[in-house]
């Protein structure tokens, strides 16, 4: 069995993690390939042996089994159309880019036109299938609480005229919708569009973004009630340790969603 062949977009710290990862596994292995703007400054950081493209004519010879996306809504705008429209399937960790409609209609569209798919990873949540079990019952209620410490919102907090250092109690930078807190927190929210694409959709999960100097974690709370019954969730991961706004679980519920895509049992 010839290595499986995939590409990721950017090369920050999470796709840093998934290639060290992947370049480990075992037979028959992995073929990476980097997708970078032309002049990255993360190309001196792309480890010998991963080849690194700078378009997607470059995408298209390399032949990726599968493209992963983890460089942040931008990159899901410019590069994701392109690589779905060459047929192919794109895991995407940025999913709160998709809360723009017309956008992710577009992407649909394309995907549909050009035989490729789009895939949407959990990321730093769980509970998801739960959620996508009940999101057609007449009486869903779903809200999430996203509860992080101060470093992961010192410049939301310095804005609003708060010390990050001397924060002594919560405070609540937001309560809405998904859809506006997607848009709101490009950075910090992606679980928020999961839950919500995972269930009833951007306008009816509320969400509320809090944060506590007593978090130790990024904690993520979720509670559905339906018809069906209930469910409460908290999850509190480890930040990053490169980037506080995200949290460290998430490379590797990408390299899980990896190991799915090429396994003969998959776990819906």
């Amino acid at each position: 069995m010839s290595a499986r062949r995939v590409v990721l977009i950017g090369y920050g710290a999470i796709a840093a993690d998934i290639v060290a990862a992947l370049r480990a596994a075992r037979e028959p292995g992995y073929a990476l390939a980097v997708l970078l703007r032309p002049g990255s400054s993360s190309a001196g950081r792309v480890p010998e042996g991963v080849a690194a493209l700078s378009g997607l004519d470059e995408v298209a010879t390399f032949a990726p089994d599968l493209v992963i996306e983890a460089a942040g809504h931008g990159a899901v705008r410019e590069s994701v159309p392109g690589c779905l429209a060459l047929g192919l399937p794109v895991l995407i960790s940025s999913i709160g880019a998709l809360h723009d409609e017309t956008f992710f209609a577009a992407l649909v569209a394309t995907a549909r036109d050009g035989g490729g798919r789009l895939l949407l990873a959990s990321g730093a949540l769980g509970g998801l299938d739960y959620v996508r079990a009940v999101r057609h019952a007449k009486q869903l209620e779903l809200r999430y609480q996203s509860r992080k410490p101060p470093a992961a919102w010192s410049g939301e907090l310095r804005a609003l005229g708060h010390d990050p250092a001397a924060l002594s109690r919560p405070v609540t930078l937001f309560s809405g919708t998904a859809r506006e807190a997607a848009a709101l927190y490009p950075q910090n929210l992606n679980v928020a569009a999961a839950l919500a694409l995972a269930g009833p959709g951007f306008e009816a999960t509320g969400v509320d973004v809090v944060c506590d100097p007593a978090a130790t974690g990024n904690t993520h709370v979720v509670t559905v009630s339906s018809e069906f019954g209930t469910m409460a969730l908290e999850i509190a991961n480890q930040p990053s340790p490169t980037n506080p706004k995200s949290s460290w679980i998430v490379a590797q519920a990408i390299l899980a969603a990896v190991d799915q895509h090429f396994s003969p049992v998959v776990m819906m």
